[in-house]
């Protein structure tokens, strides 16, 4: 299935049903009156969180949302039926903005939040309501007021406690399957991840916690280059960045210059997700590049904390997932690192 995180879709509240004109005329009841009662009041549109939502996926075939007008009046003072609400379900950390003026209208940072984005219009008043001592038999009623209506932006923002950065082909794909759950597919070539994974992780002790897989970044990424720029907002809501690096790769003579570079798309994209806790993890100690090049990495790095491992044979995942667990749980924040 296709991700989809951006979205615009065009939603209309029901209008309000027009007021009867109506006169009660009952035999054995020589003075009736006006009787119409006021119409029903139409349905509004609703934008509600849900658990069960991942993606905006539903939104790539189906962008119109109409609720139902209220019902007319009706004689004997019957108010018309209300027309019944829409509800939209949405993932949690979806935006959603006035597409025109992208104007913010409501931030969802978790389940079951909801939202009245549009209005139904009121029902309009029968005839009975307009009834006076010097207009005992009004002839006329008001029709409904029309239900809002607005074209609205959406745009999903995933929200997880790690955040698994780096370059592609430096195993966050095989990592993510190595402390979660999740299963996403793994390949050694360029842009195998096609779109975030999210997976749960469980440690020994402590609250499980989310972690998101973030596509590959490249260099010129937040220019656009390659798929970076299009997964970056995901960085944004993350506690910490779990930097993954191949050690591999690593260059002898300039040993932090994929580290930089990850950093500088970072920077290029919002200044303060450079900012942001890292995690420096260098990955493919297995091998002897990687051995050679981690030792490279940490003889004068001290920017932030490093841990070395394999996430193919697995050594120290486990610890990873502990150091993690001690960074979310125990200390609480990401920023006593």
């Amino acid at each position: 299935m296709k991700f989809i995180d951006e979205a615009v879709i065009h939603v209309s509240a029901g209008n309000g049903g027009p007021g009867c004109v109506s006169f009660r005329r009952e035999k054995y009841i020589p003075r009736g009156g006006p009787d119409g009662g006021d119409g029903g009041k139409g349905g509004d549109i609703i934008i509600r969180t849900s658990s069960r939502r991942r993606t905006l996926q539903q939104f790539r075939f189906k962008r119109h949302f109409k609720a139902p007008n209220g019902g007319p009046g009706q004689g004997k003072q019957k108010t018309g039926r209300g027309g019944e609400d829409i509800v939209i379900e949405v993932p949690p950390g979806t935006i959603v903005r006035q597409a025109e003026s992208k104007t913010l209208l409501k931030d969802f940072t978790r389940a079951d939040e909801t939202i009245v984005i549009a209005r139904g219009g009121a029902g309009g008043r029968g005839n009975r309501r307009f009834a006076t001592s010097t207009k005992q038999a009004p002839r006329y009623a008001q029709p409904g007021l029309p239900g809002e209506s607005l074209s609205l932006q959406l745009e999903l923002k995933l929200l997880a406690d790690v955040g698994i950065i780096g370059y592609p082909n430096a195993g966050k794909s095989t990592l993510i399957s190595r402390i979660s759950a999740a299963r996403p597919k793994v390949a050694d070539y360029p842009f195998t991840t096609l779109t975030p994974t999210l997976g749960v992780v469980t440690p020994k002790s402590g609250e499980s916690f989310v972690v998101a897989d973030i596509p590959g970044l490249i260099d010129g990424a937040h220019k656009g280059a390659g798929l970076g720029d299009k997964f970056l907002r995901h960085v944004e809501r993350t506690r910490i960045l779990l930097h993954l690096i191949d050690a591999s790769e690593i260059d002898p003579e300039f040993p932090f210059q994929s580290y930089k570079a990850i950093n500088q798309e970072l920077a290029g994209y919002q200044t303060e997700l450079s900012d942001k806790p890292q995690f420096v993890v260098l990955n493919k100690i297995d091998l002897p590049a990687g051995k050679m090049g981690a030792d490279r990495f940490m003889t004068d790095f001290r920017e932030h904390p490093v841990m070395t491992l394999s996430a193919y044979t697995g050594e120290n995942v486990a610890a990873l997932i502990e150091k993690l667990n001690e960074l979310i749980n125990v200390n609480g924040s990401a920023a006593e690192a």
